[in-house]
């Protein structure tokens, strides 16, 4: 199924929906998250209606492309991650009122109350799944040319140790 908008009059309780993005899908999320490349993006999930209420839970699975945050060099990676998402309808009253969340209803997303996004859902879970500073093998050799010193320099103990001699 590619670009997923479902349509909730047609959602069955207990129905598997397998996703799998396009090449546009991919390179729009890539430009979106900001990486290097996305070869694979793919959800499997099995979603439970609860009138308005669709809860999504499966598994998602990548394969992407990162800049390593030390030498911009490209960081290869593959992601494998359980999913769980409660799409409901977006909340009536003023913009300013505040809605209350449940421990449960961490990862809400809001619909329209015709279709969920899935693919925007998906790439959202992409996002929260990725490692947030990827290294190459070359990173650590890239910020000591930079002058950034590593942990154990810059730590309070380094200072401690620094003093022992004197």
């Amino acid at each position: 199924m590619s670009g997923a908008k479902l349509p909730l009059a047609k959602l069955r309780d207990g129905q598997r929906v397998e996703y799998q993005a396009d090449e546009a899908e991919r390179a729009a999320v890539a430009d979106r998250l900001d990486l290097l490349g996305l070869e694979r993006l793919e959800a499997v999930l099995t979603l439970k209606a609860e009138g308005d209420r669709v809860r999504a839970e499966g598994q998602l699975r990548a394969s992407v492309t990162q800049a390593c945050v030390a030498s911009g060099e490209p960081v290869p990676a593959t992601v494998d991650a359980p999913i769980a998402l409660l799409f409901m309808p977006e909340p009536s009253g003023t913009p300013d009122e505040e809605v209350e969340l449940s421990a449960e209803d961490l990862d809400v997303i809001f619909h329209d109350g015709r279709e969920i996004d899935l693919a925007a859902a998906v790439a959202d879970e992409l996002s929260l799944a990725l490692d947030p500073y990827p290294r190459s093998a070359r990173a650590e050799d890239a910020l000591k040319e930079a002058g950034v010193l590593s942990e154990e320099q810059a730590g309070p103990f380094a200072a401690l140790a620094a003093l022992k001699g004197k």
